[in-house]
């Protein structure tokens, strides 16, 4: 009945975390006889913990629990505390367990992992980027091993037989995405032997709510058949020579740019008098829209920086280089043309994988974050997750003072370098946390002018992360760095000078400054938990102002407000609209998540019968099976000459590339019609029920038609002198090179489609005009 009372006032509730805190006293009763144990004994104590299933009953559960603490006390020298328990009691349930930042998150993950590996099932510990993989893998093998537990770890460099041996492992430490493009790369293998990632048993997924909610937009991408695009330098020059206002209009939110009249006319002059909207040539007007689009809305230093002469995207959500991550191949080829560098590989997607789709292949899911209630509801709603909010092994004592509006950026800007100088007078250590690489570096030159020493720490500079997080807390220190989400490295107070701690705490410990208010008010509570860790002082602060993104494209109605004095606001009513602002922002990542949940479901669908049938193919010799039946005297003739192995080996070939290129084809027409699905909302019909009504029928007869094109392509087949059967002299050639990469989803809300939609609404207005 209170479940039913939560959902219907629209108030997630947080798990019930009495059952769990009344076995504690029975774990810490264990703790004289374990410590009794040589280590060895210990180990034996844990193996045996394996010799029932799961999940874990109450005895069982106190003696993994109370183990566990005694191997952390050994090897890491560690003994974690009852809240670190009541954690890995919420993740062997399958919860969500939020838990501030500096409470220990990855020693109840790894207390977890252990639990469900005991118990014979595989366990995926998956982290945002390959340096947290790496580190907690190798930070928590003593305690594996004391556990008789097998750890490693997986990332970008490890090669195939590398990622078999880790994935063989009890425990398994990979980020999310080299995960996800190994899955990908098995759907591609033409031999059993190929695969590389066992069947799913449990995923335990760090920073839970920027992997399976900021992440969950982001698909990533096998690609196949390289060829070079052509970077479109005219094009690039062609926008860069049109006056914003004039010629183009970008939409009060930043997410859209469209030609004026006075644009169009000017780009088919500049063009040679061209038609931008010549039925006969439909080329040119997408061309010069994703131009502008590359010109106008994607910022170096706030989108993308440029690197070692390549466009690297930024992830928006953690403020690092987004690895292996591009825009759909033709905005991608935009912005290279635009910033003049050489243009990177493209080709035809092979297939794709959401991150949500990654995460629900695990029949268990659970994971940790220090921001999971906010999003409790998405949880629920898209992987049927339950968050457990455990609390701080010691009360937070930070002053979270809120927000200070101010009237223009420029005031804003005055307010927080005043309150920087004043603070480090004192020697407190001050983190500012900003949007962007170009704010970062904006406001480090503000500083470094006012002769306040900074350090930043910013896409450009990723790979300082951890040395520069540790020094954060330092006596004196400042520090100005993008998103703080996914760090993974705690800020201790006095840095590695463990004798100033002292001379911090006085001061009242790490003060974090907030350069405005982020997108979710998840963002805005991970930059303010980098303070008050263990109980620590600290302190916390945002400044905002009207001229803000933030505020100026999620409340409009604040545009032209004429501030007095020093432009500060102190209207509650002006407060309250930031907050308003924030939460129309989130309500507008959510409809993003929830149309990206919507449209692949279908196609998950459709890859599964796919995937299903292609099983079959490679473990069951179903390709042979059928091509025996399609073409019995061809087949026959085969086996006569090359045997059945050999028949059987070229039939499975062709049956698969058939199937694959099916798949590709069949993927290029889904994202096709996506791209230009939402116009049909100008006539009054749902776009998710168009896009379901056309690409169902366009799914039927798939399988059937696969099989046909193999068995075309069999009866061609030939022995040669070999006895063997060279599937190439027929056409089945796989990809010469294959690579992966994250696309940015829909970019802008959307990027392409609207691209593409506004060119072909003006073929339909012209078509009914005349």
């Amino acid at each position: 009945m209170a479940d039913s009372v939560r959902r219907l006032l629209g108030k997630p509730g947080a798990v019930d975390l009495r059952p769990y805190t009344k076995l504690l006293e029975s774990i810490e009763a264990r703790e004289p006889d374990l410590r009794e144990l040589s280590d060895a004994e210990l180990t034996e104590k844990a193996t045996d913990l394996g010799n029932a299933d799961l999940p874990y009953d109450r005895h069982d559960l106190v003696e993994l629990c109370a183990v566990g603490r005694e191997a952390a006390r050994r090897t890491l020298d560690e003994r974690p505390y009852d809240v670190q328990l009541l954690g890995v009691m919420a993740l062997l349930d399958g919860h969500i367990a939020e838990m501030a930042t500096g409470e220990g998150k990855t020693l109840s993950g790894a207390l977890a992992a252990a639990g469900f590996a005991l118990r014979g099932q595989r366990a995926h510990v998956l982290s945002v980027n390959d340096y947290l993989a790496r580190r907690d893998a190798e930070w928590m093998a003593p305690l594996y091993d004391m556990l008789g537990v097998a750890v490693s770890w997986i990332g970008e460099e490890s090669t195939r037989e590398e990622r078999r041996a880790a994935y063989s492992a009890d425990v398994t430490y990979a980020s999310v995405s080299e995960l996800g493009f190994d899955v990908l790369r098995d759907r591609m293998v033409t031999d059993l032997d190929e695969r590389v990632v066992p069947a799913p048993d449990i995923a335990i997924i760090d920073e839970a709510d920027s992997v399976l909610v900021d992440e969950a937009r982001v698909p990533l991408v096998l690609a196949g058949a390289a060829e070079t695009a052509g970077a479109d330098a005219e094009m690039a020059e062609l926008v860069r020579r049109l006056t914003p206002g004039v010629d183009y209009e970008i939409d009060p939110e930043g997410r859209n740019v469209q030609l004026t009249d006075a644009g169009i006319d000017k780009c088919e002059q500049e063009l040679g008098g061209v038609d931008l909207y010549d039925e006969d040539d439909t080329s040119v007007l997408p061309r010069v829209n994703l131009a502008l689009h590359a010109h106008a809305l994607l910022q170096r230093d706030v989108h993308y920086v440029v690197r070692d002469g390549e466009v690297r995207l930024i992830n928006e959500s953690r403020g690092r280089i987004a690895l292996l991550q591009r825009w759909p191949d033709g905005l991608q080829a935009a912005v290279e043309a635009k910033e003049k560098v050489d243009v990177s590989d493209t080709g035809e997607v092979l297939d794709s994988l959401t991150v949500q789709s990654l995460v629900l292949r695990y029949p268990t899911r659970c994971g940790m974050t220090g921001t999971a209630m906010a999003v409790a509801e998405q949880l629920r709603e898209f992987y049927e997750l339950e968050v457990a909010v455990i609390p701080p092994n010691k009360p937070c004592i930070r002053e979270d003072e809120g927000t200070r509006l101010y009237a223009t950026r420029e005031e804003k800007e005055d307010a927080l370098a005043e309150e920087i100088a004043e603070v480090h007078a004192t020697g407190r250590p001050v983190l500012v946390g900003t949007q962007d690489v170009a704010e970062s570096e904006l406001l480090a030159k503000r500083l470094t002018g006012d002769g306040l020493e900074c350090v930043v720490l910013n896409a450009k500079n990723d790979a300082d992360e951890a040395a520069v997080i540790a020094e954060a807390g330092t006596y004196g220190a400042i520090t100005v760095s993008t998103q703080m989400a996914g760090r993974g490295t705690d800020i201790r107070l006095g840095g590695s000078d463990m004798a100033d701690r002292d001379r911090v705490v006085e001061q009242g410990g790490l003060y974090v400054m907030g350069y405005g208010r982020y997108p979710s008010s998840r963002l805005d509570d991970q930059l303010r938990g980098r303070a008050g860790r263990q109980g620590d002082p600290g302190a916390s602060v945002y400044f905002v102002s009207v001229e803000d993104d933030l505020v100026a494209n999620n409340a409009p109605e604040t545009r032209g407000y004429e501030a007095q004095g020093d432009g500060a606001i102190t209207d509650d009513s002006w407060l309250r609209m930031v907050d308003h602002a924030q939460r129309v922002s989130e309500g507008k990542l959510l409809e993003v998540h929830r149309n990206t949940w919507r449209y692949n479901k279908l196609i998950d669908v459709q890859r599964s019968v796919v995937l299903e049938h292609r099983e079959a193919v490679l473990a069951d010799d179903l390709g042979d099976r059928q091509l025996r039946v399609d073409c019995p005297a061809h087949h026959a003739e085969l086996v006569e000459e090359a045997g059945a192995e050999e028949t059987a080996r070229a039939a499975r070939l062709i049956t698969l590339y058939h199937l694959d290129r099916g798949w590709t084809d069949h993927n290029a027409y889904l994202a096709e019609l996506r791209e230009g699905i939402h116009l049909r909302f100008l006539g009054r019909r749902d776009p998710l029920d168009e896009f379901n009504a056309d690409a169902v029928p366009a799914f039927k007869g798939f399988l059937d038609e696969a099989r046909a094109r193999a068995a075309e392509t069999f009866a061609e087949t030939e022995v040669d002198e070999n006895g063997t059967i060279d599937v190439a002299e027929v056409g089945v050639k796989r990809p010469t090179m294959t690579w992966t990469y994250m696309v940015h989803d829909h970019p802008f809300s959307s990027a392409l489609e609207t691209v593409v939609g506004r060119f072909r609404g003006k073929l339909a207005g012209a078509g009914e005009t005349a």
